[in-house]
């Protein structure tokens, strides 16, 4: 009888230990390439794979310059460079044409220690906007800048400047097309019998392929990064959440670093970013808790997306309300977890 008891405590305390350590496990690399309906009918092996190839290299990329002792900062834009090369995600090579048939690329950056910040919106022509952004940051006294003056900047401070045709994809110029066709912006008469203009939900895109990371060094610091060619078939020179500072991405080492994916328009009105920062400095709430907190609340407006939130103890959050979101994270010794679908 005693032998029993004894094997009954000791399965019970091998289960304590085992759940304590999946509690307590540290990530270092977070990264997200887009939230929308991604479902695995849609998909094919090949796909599958070159998806799940591209989120492991990023996180590799990340996670080398974080073991080797480099800053946070260093480890988002090596992943993000991955990301923003590779022609499967809305971002750099890949990034969506706009009505207009250009391809006009956002990004942003910040430093969760310092909470210096910078970001580019409406670049047509830098390689890596995510590397303009810092520049903006670290090499200038602005936190934003946009369109021809971001790109003038760019050159001067000697970023790899591309020519347009480099960002042209057959799978996002057939994806134009098909917008077009299916254009749902629609004239209706507003209360002065004027005609104005409605954004309806079939305008959004249904695969959201955002970019962004977030990581957490040796010395304990964070640093958030976002990169994105914004909405298929977008106009009149649209700029989403992922290049405002607090919207699409925020970091601060008190609480979390933060950056997201989704309808755009949604995460700049709920603040997303900086409310899951404020959530969690002001109300105490754990990381996992205040991003999904964020992310019910957006779902509740009518928007759809995901994000993704680290916090300086390594703890992560990866909450969406979609059928899919591209994610993937790495942990302190090196465990690398990528995942697709729901």
């Amino acid at each position: 009888m005693r032998t029993t008891r004894l094997l009954a405590i000791i399965s019970l305390l091998i289960v304590s230990v085992a759940v304590h350590a999946q509690q307590t496990k540290k990530y270092v690399l977070v990264i997200h390439g887009g939230a929308g309906t991604i479902l695995k009918k849609n998909m094919t092996p090949e796909k599958e794979a070159a998806y799940t190839a591209a989120l492991t290299d990023a996180l590799k990329a990340g996670y080398a310059v974080i073991q080797s002792g480099g800053s946070s900062m260093d480890a988002v834009e090596a992943a993000i460079h991955v990301l923003e090369d590779c022609p499967l995600f809305n971002a750099g090579k890949g990034a969506v044409f706009t009505h207009d048939g250009r391809n006009e690329m956002d990004a942003a950056i910040m430093n969760g220690k310092t909470l210096e910040a910078g970001a580019v919106a409406g670049v047509t022509v830098i390689r890596n906007p995510i590397s303009a952004a810092r520049a903006v940051m670290e090499k200038s006294q602005h936190v934003m800048m946009i369109g021809a003056g971001a790109e003038k900047f760019a050159r001067e401070v000697g970023l790899t400047i591309v020519d347009t045709s480099y960002f042209w994809t057959k799978e996002r110029w057939d994806g134009l097309q098909q917008a077009l066709k299916e254009d749902s912006m629609k004239a209706v008469l507003d209360h002065d019998g004027k005609t104005s203009f409605r954004l309806g939900a079939e305008n959004r895109d249904y695969k959201f392929g955002t970019v962004g990371c977030v990581a957490l060094d040796k010395a304990g610091n964070l640093a958030a990064g976002t990169s994105t060619g914004g909405m298929t078939n977008k106009k009149y020179g649209r700029v989403g959440d992922a290049p405002i500072i607090g919207a699409g991405t925020y970091c601060d080492n008190k609480t979390a670093g933060i950056s997201g994916t989704g309808w755009g328009e949604f995460y700049i009105r709920s603040v997303a970013a900086k409310t899951i920062s404020d959530l969690m400095e002001y109300k105490g709430l754990p990381v996992a808790k205040a991003a999904q907190t964020v992310m019910d609340k957006i779902g509740k407006m009518g928007g759809d997306g995901g994000l993704i939130a680290l916090d300086r103890n390594g703890n992560l959050a990866m909450p969406f309300n979609t059928e899919g979101m591209y994610r993937g994270a790495i942990t302190a010794d090196g465990k690398i977890e990528v995942k697709i679908y729901k």
